[in-house]
């Protein structure tokens, strides 16, 4: 576990490092609490520095979103939820932590390999802070390039207003993020979508049965409900769903 922190520590760092432009290196500052007036710049330029990185620190649970898998799990999971019509069955909390368990599980191998190249090596003093911090982006680009469309990468290079990019490494970070964001959640609706299909069936045999019947009043919802969970149940339904997920994300 104090292992996997580290990873996700140093993804973080790396992740918004990356976004600063190359001329203004980032450098980690000596934090001393204490309420002292800033006589100089220089005390003034640590102060704000230290805002920034807790400004950083607490933004991290929507850097976990951003930059991994979670989007596309969450959603899906969710209208599949919604599609089996169950009210709040799995509670939110547990979608929530499905699809957090899940991310971990898909994001291993990106988490080692910044563990490896750049946290690793910068912890014993091997390489220098800079290194390690373009070391540690490349794994997370190379994750967010594997998902993202191209159609929407060329929507916000052009809304940039900025040269076509001829390689990968040509694609600033602020841009491929809004890339890969929009490209999940197109995938994920897609992927709902699919899962929705079998459940709408169930929904309008069940309408068009209570229609023939005169049971117009009664709630085909309630009615379909059962048959749902039961067909749901008979396939192994998030077995199929989760590791369809998973799947999706190998390249």
């Amino acid at each position: 576990m104090k292992k996997t922190r580290f990873c996700i520590l140093g993804m973080i760092i790396a992740f918004f490092c990356a976004m600063v432009p190359s001329y203004a290196a980032m450098t980690f500052p000596n934090i001393n609490i204490g309420l002292q007036t800033a006589n100089t710049p220089q005390d003034f330029t640590n102060g704000l520095q230290i805002l920034i990185w807790l400004t950083i620190l607490t933004l991290a649970p929507s850097i976990l979103i951003m930059a991994t898998s979670f989007i596309r799990l969450v959603v899906v999971l969710s209208l599949t939820r919604q599609a089996l019509g169950a009210g709040n069955l799995p509670p939110n909390q547990v979608i929530t932590s499905l699809a957090l368990i899940l991310t971990f599980f898909i994001m291993a191998p990106t988490f080692n390999q910044i563990n490896e190249t750049a946290l690793q090596p910068y912890m014993k003093n091997q390489i220098t802070q800079q290194v390690a911090l373009d070391r540690g982006i490349v794994p997370i680009r190379n994750f967010m390039f594997k998902q993202t469309h191209e159609k929407e990468l060329a929507l916000f290079v052009r809304m940039a207003k900025i040269e076509k990019p001829k390689t990968r490494e040509d694609v600033p970070t602020y841009i491929l993020l809004p890339s890969f964001i929009l490209s999940e959640l197109k995938t994920a609706f897609t992927i709902g979508f699919v899962v929705y299909l079998p459940f709408l069936v169930i929904d309008i045999v069940v309408s068009a049965v209570l229609v023939s019947m005169g049971m117009m009043f009664l709630p085909p919802t309630m009615i379909a409900l059962p048959f749902k969970l039961i067909m749901f149940v008979m396939v192994d339904g998030w077995y199929l769903v989760v590791k369809s997920l998973v799947e999706s994300f190998v390249s």
